[in-house]
């Protein structure tokens, strides 16, 4: 029986140092050929999807251009944010939704005009676009609130701060007081003594 395994074993290890030895030089092209059709992510990995400001009418490349603007925003700094929001002027919707973007990675101040931007001018989007930007309109307005709660909870430390300042100042006086009735009591006591 151990002949048999061998024997069959033998052409399959052949088969398999040769791919080794020859790589994938020996591999047919065509069966890793991509698509004649290209797609939105192939435009973009060819560098064809690169609109510093995004728009509506570049239809393959919209989700690619957004995205792209999205991580622009998030990691520009201040002064990057600043040359594009004065770039994004207008009313159209596609300059709003761009500058809500923007606004949504600057400070904490801007973060209420990106939301309203964004519940404003959601509809007007591609449908196509517009589960990107609701995702991106719900970060932002989740980060709304862990603010929001992280504000309460600092003025809740600062009203127990206050109140504990409060309640040593009350201690101070009532320590103050006893010590006071503490030398009454010994002055009535040496008066006794001496009577």
């Amino acid at each position: 029986m151990r002949g048999i395994d061998a024997i069959r074993l033998r052409p399959l290890l052949a088969c398999a140092t040769v791919l080794l030895l020859a790589g994938c030089q020996l591999l047919p092209e065509s069966p890793f050929a991509v698509p004649a059709g290209r797609t939105t992510s192939e435009l973009a990995v060819a560098g064809e999807c690169q609109a510093e400001v995004p728009d509506f009418a570049d239809k393959p490349c919209l989700l690619a251009d957004w995205a792209a603007f999205g991580l622009a925003s998030q990691r520009g700094d201040r002064a990057w944010r600043d040359a594009m929001l004065a770039r994004l002027q207008g009313r159209a919707s596609e300059r709003r939704l761009a500058r809500a973007v923007v606004l949504a990675w600057g400070s904490e101040g801007q973060w209420d005009q990106a939301s309203e931007l964004y519940k404003a001018d959601l509809a007007a989007a591609p449908a196509e676009l517009q589960p990107l930007l609701r995702y991106w309109l719900n970060e932002l307005e989740g980060r709304r609130a862990m603010a929001g709660r992280l504000e309460g909870v600092r003025g809740e430390l600062a009203d127990s701060e206050r109140r504990r300042a409060a309640l040593e100042e009350e201690n101070a006086d009532l320590a103050e007081k006893l010590e006071a009735l503490t030398a009454i009591e010994q002055s009535i006591n040496l008066r006794h003594q001496n009577d």
